[in-house]
């Protein structure tokens, strides 16, 4: 049983970053469960513990592909160590949001398929937690052995597809406030980016990931003010204006998806900056120097 104790390693050691990990997996749970008990879930309560779980399931499956870029930015390579805790808490996260639509509508089944077969965001949905339980169900080492390294990589990259119809499903549900998918979708189009430069061969220097934070950013604001305008009418130039409000006023309420998008992309180039080694420290660990040996 020890294997399967979240916060030990591999080798069965107690991990602080595993523990921490698991702790605040469990946050938003314990959180819902005590606004649930204290009934501060508002008029319609199954309808609001839905939306927060799918909120949290989608918001976790984005720290689960931070993994590899961070991993590779960071030079922090623990990090790799949690992220199958991360996937199947998502999927986990995922299939309470399922369980806790059927609990609202009563378990009907009859009206629970007509639902999901007559509203395309919930065949989006439904699509994309049935690819999260396959790749849950293929997560074990038993099951890399057995399909073999090659087949279970190709089976786990659809976990990028899946992510896209995760947020087009959040995105259609939230219907005419769309800030938390746009927000959700630019951390998505940032963390793209990365495995873009690591796909490239490009090295992620802080002034590479410095400009990928402050195009990232730019695009995610286009995209909030193409959404408005084709989804609502509303004036493009004026929605796109609403993105420049923070450097008049310099108010925190101002900040828009695009603008956390490009300050999530240059926390993590400073953090980069500070904590990948430098490119002395690496030629002479690649040749076995010692560290303090000059060149």
């Amino acid at each position: 049983m020890r294997q399967w104790l979240p916060w030990l390693d591999r080798q069965g050691r107690f991990s602080a970053l595993r523990a921490v990990t698991f702790a605040l997996i469990l946050v938003p749970a314990l959180i819902l469960a005590s606004e649930a008990w204290m009934g501060q879930l508002g008029a319609k309560p199954w309808t609001r513990a839905v939306h927060d779980t799918g909120t949290w399931a989608v918001r976790l499956l984005l720290v689960t592909l931070a993994v590899s870029p961070l991993r590779r930015i960071l030079d922090w390579g623990k990090l790799i160590g949690i992220r199958r805790m991360l996937g199947l808490s998502v999927l986990a996260y995922a299939g309470a949001h399922l369980m806790l639509y059927c609990i609202d509508l009563g378990f009907h089944w009859g009206l629970i398929v007509s639902e999901i077969a007559k509203r395309f965001y919930l065949v989006v949905g439904i699509t994309a937690l049935a690819g999260l339980v396959a790749l849950g169900v293929t997560s074990t080492d038993g099951m890399i052995r057995r399909m073999g390294t090659q087949r279970w990589q190709r089976l786990h990259n659809l976990v990028y597809p899946i992510a896209m119809l995760a947020l087009l499903h959040f995105a259609l549900q939230a219907k005419i406030d769309v800030t938390q998918p746009v927000l959700m979708s630019g951390l998505f189009a940032l963390l793209m980016a990365y495995r873009g430069l690591d796909r490239l061969k490009i090295a992620p220097t802080p002034p590479v990931l410095t400009a990928t934070a402050l195009a990232v950013g730019l695009l995610t604001a286009l995209c909030e003010t193409a959404w408005y305008a084709f989804a609502t009418g509303a004036s493009a130039w004026l929605v796109f204006q609403a993105n420049a409000d923070i450097a008049v006023y310099w108010d925190l309420a101002s900040l828009r998806p695009g603008h956390w998008v490009a300050l999530v992309g240059l926390a993590v180039a400073l953090a980069g900056a500070f904590r990948r080694p430098k490119v002395g420290q690496r030629r002479r660990a690649q040749h076995g120097a010692p560290a303090g040996a000059t060149s």
